[in-house]
């Protein structure tokens, strides 16, 4: 009879045991299966906020600074308009003949001969108006260099285009009947200046 008491007391530890142990295991599976991953996402929600946050201090660092670089552009435009690197006429016509006036007097005070100046039609670019016009002349390698050099240091700023260079025919000796070599040259070139665009 004790031995059955003893027996009985024995079973029912070891069933307390294994319900423990069984409730262990069960708590161990839920903390792989549910907690782990809710604290795996936790942390990553955590770096995700430590990443956003760091970006938005950028931006409002950038932010901070905007009244700066608009005071920037501000002065380098003003200083765009008060250098005069573009054409300052109302009109694209006023500017084509402008710039095909100072044109013809740097060709003639340089010692060479206009042949003939054709303003070509005015192309838009962004917010500019592209001025260009068809220059042919006459005159020798020093003129030329002395008409280049006139051209594109002027302001507004003058680009030279699509420069064509060609010798002038020499003429005949009547004597030597041979014919004679010339140091004139006959030059096309394209001259492109820019305007803002009128509002």
């Amino acid at each position: 009879m004790a031995n059955r008491g003893k027996l009985t007391l024995d079973t029912s530890a070891q069933q307390r045991w294994m319900a423990v142990g069984l409730l262990v295991t069960v708590v161990l599976i839920a903390t792989i299966i549910i907690i782990n991953p809710l604290v795996s996402k936790g942390m990553e929600l955590h770096e995700a906020k430590k990443n956003l946050v760091f970006r938005l201090q950028q931006y409002e660092r950038i932010l901070a600074k905007k009244d700066d670089v608009i005071d920037s552009m501000v002065k380098i435009n003003q200083q765009h308009d008060t250098q005069g690197y573009f054409n300052s006429q109302k009109t694209d016509a006023l500017a084509s003949a402008e710039m095909q006036e100072f044109i013809k007097k740097t060709i003639v005070d340089a010692g060479g001969e206009l042949s003939s100046t054709q303003a070509l039609p005015v192309s838009n670019e962004d917010k500019f108006s592209r001025i260009t016009v068809r220059v042919r002349m006459r005159g020798n390698s020093e003129v030329l260099r002395t008409v280049l050099y006139k051209i594109e240091t002027s302001i507004p700023f003058i680009i030279i285009n699509q420069l064509d260079i060609r010798p002038m025919r020499g003429m005949r000796n009547r004597g030597t009947r041979q014919i004679e070599s010339s140091n004139e040259l006959n030059v096309n070139f394209q001259a492109v200046s820019f305007m803002r665009k009128q509002p």
